[in-house]
């Protein structure tokens, strides 16, 4: 795929997607932070679920770590591998007390020291919280980027990467959540719909469908 065409499949995706954004509920960086962590393998409303229930209680370290690992459990229990999350978040709280006054940190090393923090994770909050133009390339992004032929990849890593040279530099900081809503609402897993796609013309999926 040329230059040419990611450029205009990202200014479609731009004018179709007005306000791209994270879908998980959050007022603090360190609300986004939480919420994430229990994001993984979870879908962002059962997340909002119980973030809806936990945060007018504990939404900073200090009251979480109230809470206890128990006490947490009973807010999440409802989102896949809450177990090891509560206990990940607790140690997280434990860290960002000891070693960062409390605050989210700003950079990916700092990030990913934290329990229950990886790459995507890091690159998520980077993004959304403090306005840095990563791309965490989760299932959707995953997908979308080998089936359209933007930025085929054989690892998640490998997509990052490839998506960091090509996306054109005006489009960075939205490239993420755009690239994830297309794909969770129109480029979907088991059939995309590409009748409705904006950059249907566009992709090189070979296999697209018709109705």
């Amino acid at each position: 795929m040329n230059a040419a065409k990611r450029l205009a499949i990202f200014e479609r995706l731009q004018a179709h997607i007005v306000d791209p954004k994270t879908e998980l509920n959050y007022v603090t960086a360190f609300e986004l932070l939480i919420a994430v962590v229990l994001s993984a393998q979870a879908t962002d409303k059962s997340v909002n679920k119980a973030t809806a229930l936990l945060f007018p209680v504990a939404n900073t370290p200090e009251t979480i770590l109230a809470l206890g690992e128990e006490g947490l459990r009973t807010f999440i229990k409802t989102i896949g591998l809450f177990n090891s999350k509560a206990r990940n978040i607790i140690l997280l709280c434990q860290k960002l007390l000891a070693d960062y006054d409390g605050q989210v940190p700003e950079t990916r090393l700092a990030l990913e020291s934290l329990p229950g923090v990886g790459r995507k994770t890091a690159n998520v909050i980077l993004n959304t919280a403090f306005g840095h133009p990563t791309i965490a390339v989760d299932t959707h992004i995953f997908r979308v980027s080998n089936r359209m032929g933007l930025a085929p990849g054989k690892t998640v890593l490998d997509v990052e990467q490839k998506l960091d040279k090509v996306v054109p530099t005006e489009h960075k900081l939205n490239a993420h959540h755009l690239l994830i809503l297309h794909g969770r609402y129109t480029c979907m897993a088991r059939k995309p719909l590409c009748p409705n796609c904006v950059v249907n013309d566009l992709c090189e999926f070979k296999q697209k469908t018709v109705a």
